[in-house]
């Protein structure tokens, strides 16, 4: 595929059906487990511009669009849809495809749809919103049919003991973005001036015809429309976005022939199943309703992020958020967490999770930081890698998986990642690594730490090891606790594979490693593990959270677990209103509102922190933490508020990115037992 493909979309509304059905019931077709998570997300609002950022998105499939619940049900339809086939995330329209009502007779508006408004609710399978008035019923539904299309239905009731007659009149005006409409075979046609994407708005069975008001607006209208007496009828939409490499024809098919009932209860019972082996899975201490609505947002914030494969992504996988416009893309640190969170509900996914990354190794074994569908806006970033976590997230995928062939598939291009740190990235080859980068910058190599402008790196100076291979002048605890841990999974997938001089080989590599840690990388004074100088006769000082990740990785002895414990546990440093942040509250430097990896809590270090505390058996400080963790994070246990990148100890506010992947991977994985 050409590196510079712009995204392929294609939006097609399809009027069609109109059939008649006996009198609605009010009761609603919900299974169990949707209708206990309500609107777990708000997706409430319309967009001012084309990139307002403060509204949620709700997608499904994979889809590369989303959609919203107009305010007050502004418009009879649904906000959006918000495109991220362009431009890093942009809105269409607030409302492409607006519905007024009016009577036939008079030619007056039959509801006001503000004044009409019943209920606006949000499922993790779909969106509904209805409203009524003495005389009309309306019911709104969308569903995503694939990863292509969503169908809107739209159903009218009839209230009175009379027939009636409707006008149905659809209208829409998309932003300047660079699109224009055009109408050509009873078609709407969207063509941009900043891609090659197309759009198409196509009434089949159901207007008169179509008027351009301008290049950037439409009206249709479908005349008098009868309803008998206390019945209905319905009115199917579909918009479909398409990249170039699938093929429209398939998918307008497959719309044809969809019945809305059937998909509807389709996507209930997928999520119902998907809700029902996360929630089964949970720990005792956290089965109950408070924790499970927690559960619910978690997945449903991994589903809106949820993207096909499309342009240079291979595979399907997760963003970061689709919320912050330049994650965008797939990270490596990222994908792995992704990966491990998704593994005890969605195995494929999780799969390709993995694949869409390693779909990028170099040759050398070398593993990307980040990738993106379309490098015309946004270069792949070679410049360094992210910490070495894909054996663990494959490890976790065959935990919950009794086919061992992607452990076949992985195993050999895991090892050869592994290989690599300690050619490229261990500067004086004593078996201890350092981050580094690709093109020599010290900001890179920081970036390869994944804790950015951590305090640990401020004096930090890059070494050239080899040509395009440069390490920083410290050996990093952190690293080398996730590369034993890498060896003993790499042991365990060896031993699936029945490869046993392997796996006999990484636990003694992994034996001789833990005893380096162990005496290097602690200080006994402090109680504490740190980052050293290439010497190893030297503390990097600075208290943070890359100090408990030996008791993730099971490296540390007993009695050094023990008192890394009472420091984490210390009131002062990390046991605070959201505790186990990133860097110890007393540090001078600790500035969580504007230190990114300078005091704010992300749930990733959280969690190895306090599985770390699991490890050792302090079960009890563990519970108790995750407890704290939870409810002291602003809006966390409550349905509405969107999951944060992190958020501030002090205060519990969530800060950066919202609807972010990793916290929602890793709150899934501090309540479950996954072990």
């Amino acid at each position: 595929m050409d590196k510079f493909i712009f995204s392929f979309f294609v939006l097609i509304a399809l009027l069609y059906g109109c059939k008649e059905e006996g009198p609605i019931n009010s009761s609603t077709n919900q299974a169990t487990h949707i209708s206990n998570f309500v609107n777990t997300l708000d997706y409430t609002g319309a967009p001012k511009h084309p990139r307002d950022r403060d509204k949620l998105v709700f997608s499904d499939q994979g889809a590369w669009f989303g959609y919203g619940l107009p305010k007050d049900g502004k418009g009879g339809s649904f906000s959006g849809p918000f495109l991220m086939t362009q431009e890093n995330g942009v809105w269409l329209s607030p409302n492409l495809v607006q519905l007024k009502l009016i009577w036939d007779d008079n030619d007056q508006v039959a509801m006001d749809w503000k004044s009409s408004l019943i209920s606006q609710h949000s499922f993790s399978s779909h969106l509904e919103q209805i409203f009524e008035n003495s005389s009309l019923g309306v019911k709104q539904e969308l569903v995503f049919m694939s990863g292509h299309t969503a169908l809107q239905r739209t159903t009218i009731t009839n209230r009175m003991d009379k027939a009636i007659a409707l006008n149905l009149e659809y209208s829409g005006v998309v932003f300047k973005l660079g699109m224009q409409l055009s109408s050509r075979n009873n078609t709407i046609q969207l063509n941009s001036k900043k891609s090659d994407a197309v759009g198409y708005l196509q009434f089949l069975d159901g207007v008169d015809g179509i008027l351009l008001e301008d290049s950037l607006s439409y009206k249709a209208r479908k005349s008098a429309i009868t309803i008998p007496p206390n019945s209905s009828r319905e009115f199917l939409v579909s918009q479909s976005f398409i990249f170039p490499e699938y093929a429209w024809d398939t998918e307008k098919d497959a719309i044809h022939k969809m019945d809305f009932d059937t998909l509807l209860h389709a996507r209930q019972m997928e999520k119902d199943q998907e809700l029902a082996a996360v929630q089964s899975k949970a720990a005792v201490k956290f089965k109950d309703s408070a924790y499970a609505v927690v559960l619910a947002k978690a997945q449903l914030t991994l589903q809106n992020n949820w993207r096909i494969a499309a342009g240079e992504l291979k595979h399907q996988g997760l963003f970061p958020s689709y919320h912050y416009e330049w994650f965008h893309g797939f990270w490596s640190w990222d994908s792995w967490k992704h990966a491990a969170g998704l593994s005890l509900y969605a195995l494929e996914l999780a799969k390709d999770q993995i694949r869409a990354m390693f779909d990028f190794q170099l040759e050398n074994g070398f593993i990307v930081d980040c990738v993106y569908r379309d490098t015309s806006i946004e270069p792949h970033n070679f410049r360094d890698t992210k910490p070495p976590l894909a054996t663990w997230a494959v490890a976790k995928i065959t935990q919950m998986d009794s086919d061992t062939s992607f452990v076949k598939e992985m195993y050999p291009k895991l090892k050869k990642y592994h290989e690599w740190w300690y050619k490229d990235r261990d500067h004086d080859q004593d078996g201890l690594c350092e981050y580094g980068s690709t093109d020599g910058t010290l900001i890179a190599a920081k970036w390869e730490s994944g804790m950015d402008n951590a305090i640990r790196f401020d004096h930090s100076k890059i070494l050239k090891n080899s040509e395009g291979a440069y390490s920083l002048d410290q050996e990093s605890v952190d690293l080398n606790a996730y590369l034993y841990a890498e060896k003993i999974y790499l042991g365990s997938l060896a031993q699936v594979l029945n490869l046993k001089d392997e796996a006999r080989h990484w636990r003694m590599e992994a034996e001789h490693l833990k005893q380096r840690i162990q005496m290097q990388f602690y200080d006994e004074d402090d109680g504490w593990f740190y980052d050293t100088n290439l010497s190893g006769d030297q503390f990097v000082k600075g208290a943070g959270s890359e100090g408990w990740i030996p008791l993730w990785a099971k490296v540390a002895t007993s009695q050094q677990a023990e008192a890394v414990k009472n420091q984490m546990l210390d009131p002062k440093k990390f046991y605070v209103k959201v505790p186990f942040q990133t860097m110890a509250a007393d540090h001078p430097l600790f500035n969580p509102l504007n230190g990114y990896w300078r005091g704010p809590n992300w749930l990733d270090q959280a969690y190895f922190g306090i599985k770390g505390l699991r490890n050792y058996g302090f079960t009890r400080e563990a519970d108790e933490v995750t407890e704290k963790l939870l409810q002291g994070a602003e809006g966390l246990m409550e349905k509405g508020e969107p999951i944060y990148e992190n958020y501030h100890p002090l205060t519990g506010k969530g800060l950066y990115a919202k609807n972010f992947s990793w916290s929602a991977a890793h709150i899934i994985l501090l309540l479950t037992n996954h072990e």
